[in-house]
This record gives C-alpha cells, sequence and structure tokens, in this order.
C-alpha cells in the first residue's frame, strides 16, 4: 500500500511502508555507523516524485542527500506510519528523583506539529541556501545555513571530533560568514559568543527551517510529573513496538494449542 505524502518544503510524492527486505538496511552496521540508513531506507519506500519542491532534481532521481533535514524526517515519519500504523510506544524513565518509574507512553505519529517552509525560507534557500540575521550582542550579520541529507550523514562523526565543544562545532557547521571576521578567525569568534547570542542563533535556525516538532510532554502514571522528552529516534522506532510482539506471541500460543 502506498500513499501521497507534501513534506513540510512541498516536496511531493508517493511512498509505500516497509517490506521485509528492508530489514537488511535496519540490521547493515556499516550503513548505521556511516550515517546511510536513512537514505537507503527513503530510496527503497520512495516510489514517485509528484512535485520537486524547492529541489532541482533534473532529470535524475531524488538525491537524499541534497533534501532538507525537515523533510527528510518527515517522509520517515509516513513510511513508520504506513508500515506499522500511526501509533508509537516507546518507554521511558521519571525523571523525578523520588519516582525514578520506568513506564511506557504512546502516541499518535499523525499529530506532532508540522513546521512548514516559508516562501522566504524557500526563497533562500533555491538561491544557495545563505540565510541572513543579526546578532543583538555582538550587533554583526551572519550568515547561515540549513542542513540537508549530506550534513545529517557527517553529525555522528562531528559529534565525535567536537568533544566538549559541540555546540561552538555545531555552530561553526552552519555559519556560512560572520560580518567583519575573516574566515580563519571565525571559529575563534563563535567560542567568545555570549550565550544569549548563541541561543538567538540557535532559534534563528529553527525559524527558517521546517520538519517536524519532536519534544513531547509525557506524564508519568506513577506521581504524575510532567517532563519534556525528544522522540526516540532509533533503531527500535523502526520495528514493532511491545504489545505488537505480544500479540504475535499470543497467536503463535494459540495455533499451537
Amino acid at each position: 500500500m502506498s500513499h501521497v505524502i507534501t513534506c513540510p518544503s512541498g516536496l511531493t510524492g508517493r511512498v509505500r511502508g516497509m517490506k521485509v527486505r528492508e530489514e537488511r538496511i535496519l540490521a547493515d552496521r556499516k550503513l548505521a555507523k556511516s550515517g546511510g540508513q536513512v537514505d537507503e531506507l527513503l530510496t527503497a519506500c520512495w516510489e514517485e516524485t509528484l512535485d520537486p519542491g524547492p529541489y532541482d532534481f533534473g532529470d535524475k532521481g531524488i538525491d537524499w542527500g541534497a533534501v532538507l533535514q525537515g523533510d527528510r524526517f518527515y517522509a520517515l515519519l509516513q513510511v513508520r506510519a504506513l508500515t506499522y500504523g500511526p501509533e508509537y510506544a516507546f518507554a521511558l524513565g521519571c525523571q523525578n528523583d523520588g519516582c525514578r518509574a520506568r513506564f511506557e507512553w504512546e502516541l499518535d505519529l499523525g499529530e506532532l506539529p508540522v513546521r512548514r517552509l516559508s516562501d522566504e525560507s524557500r526563497a533562500a534557500f533555491t538561491a544557495g541556501n545563505r540565510f541572513e540575521t543579526t546578532l543583538p550582542d555582538a550587533g554583526v550579520r551572519v550568515w547561515f545555513r540549513l542542513f540537508t541529507g549530506a550534513d545529517e550523514r557527517r553529525l555522528p562523526q562531528l559529534r565525535r571530533s567536537a568533544g566538549d565543544r559541540i555546540l561552538s562545532a555545531m555552530l561553526g557547521w552552519r555559519v556560512l560568514e560572520v560580518e567583519g571576521v575573516p574566515e580563519k578567525d571565525k571559529r575563534r569568534f563563535l567560542e567568545d559568543l555570549s550565550l544569549r547570542d548563541a541561543d538567538f542563533l540557535v532559534d534563528e535556525f529553527d525559524r527558517v527551517d521546517c520538519g517536524v516538532d519532536t519534544a513531547i510532554e509525557v506524564e508519568c502514571p506513577e506521581c504524575f510529573t510532567v517532563q519534556e522528552v525528544e522522540l526516540p529516534f532509533d533503531r527500535g522506532f523502526f520495528l514493532p513496538g511491545k504489545a505488537r510482539t505480544a500479540r504475535r506471541r499470543d497467536r503463535s500460543s494459540s495455533s499451537l494449542g
């Protein structure tokens, strides 16, 4: 079964759920280490491009490395929902030190808020993926870019090499130019930013970008503490939940009886 989806940027295509043969992609450790699993899954499950949106693929097939991170994640959510249904259950622990209960939380993936790419952002992206803002404390203009699939694949390596300087490394990767600052001095400038300017810059990244808001509020069933967590996104996201596994076990037991 396939379904037509429209990604946050306007990219529209026909996708299908995963088949048994896609299990090899999830089990491929080399792909996991290189960050290539997402590209492989999307390539396998994307059947047809109906509208390229802001992308220029020419006569070739869709290049997931050139697609915005927000579009890629949205498409993955749709593939997962088509495969197993929109309900997604995951385990987590209460953050209340006096409780620390473990429980399962379930949500409907279709209810996650989607941020569409604005006309202004689309114009800036198609004109070279170059966005401009002015830092409130430093008072200088900064030009930055939005993340694409090619960047996403390099994120694990960046995090490993950055160590405890992950914020400055991420800023340095996305910032293209700083007004009045030579390229060789850009990293030092970013490390000397006030935290207010750094927070402002991260907010600007989000403001002009598109995608799916994955911060969700959950309530502990034991102490009723409400906490905000990020939607877990790992190998388990593409595998059946505990409830479905239990139903399969029950059916198997019944057939044996």
